[in-house]
C-alpha cells in the first residue's frame, strides 16, 4: 500500500543516457522531476528549459540543496559506486545506471551502504521492463519449459563501438567493452527468466583484434575488447553460454537473442531483422507432440524502469530490479574478466553471492 500522497520528488544526475531516466520521471504519475545535475551546461540548460526544474553543474551540489527522495544515476561507470552511496547518505533511494560497478568490490560496498542507509538501490536492467519479457517471465515462472538446465544469450554487434575513443573504450572508466556494456543486459536477462540461480564458476575468453587495429589507424584510445564470450555454471547444475561483441565479421548490425531450456520446454527471445523490435517463441512437448507457441503481441501493462523504484519507495518494498540482483551479474562479469585474463576456470566462493 502506498504511504505517500505527494509526489516523490525525482533528481536525475547525468544526462548522457540518463535522458531516458529524466523521461520515465516525467511520465511517472507519483514522480516529480526537480532537478537534474550534468557539468556540460549546454546539456544540463536544455533539459531545464524544456521541463521549468533546475539544474546543477556538480551532483554534490544539487544533493545538498534539494530534498530529494530518489535519485538516478547515469554517469560513467567508475563512477556508479562513489555517486550511488553519497546519494543515499544524503537520503535518497537510488536507481543505478547497469552495470552496478565497474568491479565487485565496489558493487559490494553500494549493497552495504543501502543496508546501512535504509535505502531502496535498484539497477537499470531496462530489458527486463518490456511486456514481451513480462509475458515470458510470466510462462516460465508458471512451469511451462519446466527446470531450465541449459541457455545461451547473446548480443553481437557487425561494428558497433560506443562513442569510439571515448570513456566506452577506457578500462579505467568503463570496467570493461561489450561483455560490460551489451553483455551485462542480456545475462540479466537470462538470470531473471531463470529465476536468479547463483553462479559457482566462470570460464571466459575476451579479444580486442578488431577495435585495436581500429584505434591504431584512428589514433584512438581503446584498451578493452571488442569481443567477449564464457560459460557460466550454476549452483543448481544449469549452464548458460555467453556472448558480446561491439565489432565481429558477421553479417547483422545488430543481433541479440536468449535462449533458455528446461525439461518441459524451451522458450527463445530475438530481436527482429537488426532493430530494437523483438519476437518470442515457446517450444513445448504435450502427449508426445512437440508445439511451436508464438508470442504475437503482449497486452500487460508494464512499468519503466523508474515506475518501478518509484513504486517500490512507496510501498515500502524492494524493487524488482535490485542491488542483490546487480551483484548477482557484476559476480559473473567480473568473474569472466578474469578468467579471460588467467586463462583457467575461475570458481567463486561458496555461500551465495554476497
Amino acid at each position: 500500500m502506498k504511504k505517500q500522497v505527494k509526489p516523490i520528488k525525482y533528481g536525475v544526475i547525468g544526462l548522457g543516457w540518463g535522458q531516458s531516466h529524466v523521461k520515465q520521471a516525467i511520465a511517472c504519475a507519483d514522480a516529480e522531476l526537480v532537478a537534474v545535475a550534468d557539468m556540460h551546461q549546454e546539456k544540463r540548460d536544455a533539459v531545464c528549459h524544456e521541463h521549468g526544474i533546475k539544474g546543477y553543474a556538480s551532483a554534490e551540489d544539487m544533493l545538498a540543496k534539494e530534498n530529494l527522495d530518489i535519485v538516478s544515476i547515469a554517469v560513467p561507470n567508475v563512477y556508479h559506486h562513489e555517486l550511488s552511496i553519497m546519494a543515499m547518505q544524503a537520503g535518497c533511494h537510488v536507481l543505478c545506471e547497469k552495470p552496478m560497478s565497474t568491479n565487485l568490490a565496489n558493487a559490494k560496498k553500494m549493497l552495504e551502504a543501502a543496508r546501512n542507509y535504509n535505502r531502496k538501490l535498484a539497477i537499470n536492467f531496462s530489458f527486463r521492463f518490456s511486456p514481451m519479457s513480462f509475458a515470458l517471465k510470466s510462462q516460465v515462472d508458471a512451469g511451462v519449459i519446466g527446470d531450465v538446465y541449459f541457455g545461451r544469450t547473446v548480443w553481437r554487434r557487425r561494428r558497433g563501438i560506443p562513442k569510439f575513443g571515448g570513456w566506452f573504450g577506457q578500462k579505467a572508466l568503463s570496467g570493461g567493452g561489450p561483455l560490460i556494456d551489451l553483455g551485462v543486459h542480456r545475462i540479466d536477462l537470462a538470470l531473471w527468466l531463470m529465476g536468479h540461480p547463483n553462479p559457482v564458476s566462470v570460464y571466459g575468453s575476451t579479444y580486442d583484434t578488431i577495435g585495436q587495429r581500429m584505434a591504431s589507424e584512428q589514433k584512438k584510445d581503446f584498451d578493452v575488447e571488442d569481443l567477449a564470450a564464457g560459460i557460466v555454471k550454476f549452483d543448481n547444475g544449469a549452464t548458460l553460454i555467453v556472448e558480446a561483441s561491439w565489432a565481429m565479421n558477421n553479417n547483422r548490425n545488430e543481433h541479440m537473442i536468449t535462449e533458455l531450456y528446461g525439461t518441459a520446454g524451451g522458450v527463445v527471445q530475438k530481436n527482429v531483422g537488426q532493430g530494437y523490435d523483438f519476437t518470442a517463441e515457446i517450444y513445448t512437448e504435450e502427449q508426445g507432440n512437440l508445439y511451436t507457441k508464438t508470442l504475437d503481441k503482449a497486452t500487460q501493462k508494464v512499468p519503466s524502469s523508474v515506475d518501478e523504484i518509484v513504486a517500490a519507495v512507496l510501498e515500502d518494498r524492494q524493487p524488482m530490479h535490485s542491488a542483490e540482483d546487480g551483484l548477482r551479474v557484476q559476480k559473473i562479469l567480473n568473474g569472466l574478466y578474469e578468467s579471460a585474463s588467467k586463462g583457467r576456470e575461475v570458481k567463486f566462493k561458496s555461500g551465495g553471492h554476497t
